[in-house]
């Protein structure tokens, strides 16, 4: 009997248009035994909440460069809840100023991983909170 593999959405919100850190990180997730889904850039929430539901995610990690964070992540959260999916762990990364995390955190982004987080950290907090 084999276990359910952990179900990851990476998404770009918003007009970032670099993506080279979220395919290292679905790499890194894909190598740490977990099904992943790219969403491509430059995609809106509802886009990112309609692919989650969608393709069954338990996650969503959001990457974003753009300084739109603050607007970006709260909006996916908010449609998740709207949605009965408040289930889904969300996550972001990128270059998010440690100043403006609590803010993220106090709506609902779980957890932050900036630039030089270790790639392990990213699978293992992953594994230890939907498992």
């Amino acid at each position: 009997m084999s276990e359910k593999r952990i179900r990851v959405l990476v998404a770009k919100p918003g007009l970032d248009g670099h993506d080279r850190g979220a395919k290292v990180i679905a790499q890194a997730l894909r190598d740490g035994g977990m099904e992943v889904v790219y969403t491509g850039l430059r995609q809106t929430p509802e886009q990112i909440v309609t692919a989650a539901l969608q393709e069954d995610v338990d996650v969503i990690g959001m990457s974003i460069l753009s300084g739109a964070h603050g607007t970006l992540f709260p909006e996916v959260v908010k449609l998740l809840k709207e949605k009965g999916a408040e289930d889904v762990l969300v996550v972001g990364g990128g270059i998010i100023p440690d100043e403006d995390i609590p803010a993220l955190k106090e709506a609902g982004i779980a957890e932050i991983f900036g630039p030089g987080t270790p790639l392990e950290n990213v699978v293992n907090y992953i594994k230890e909170k939907v498992n």
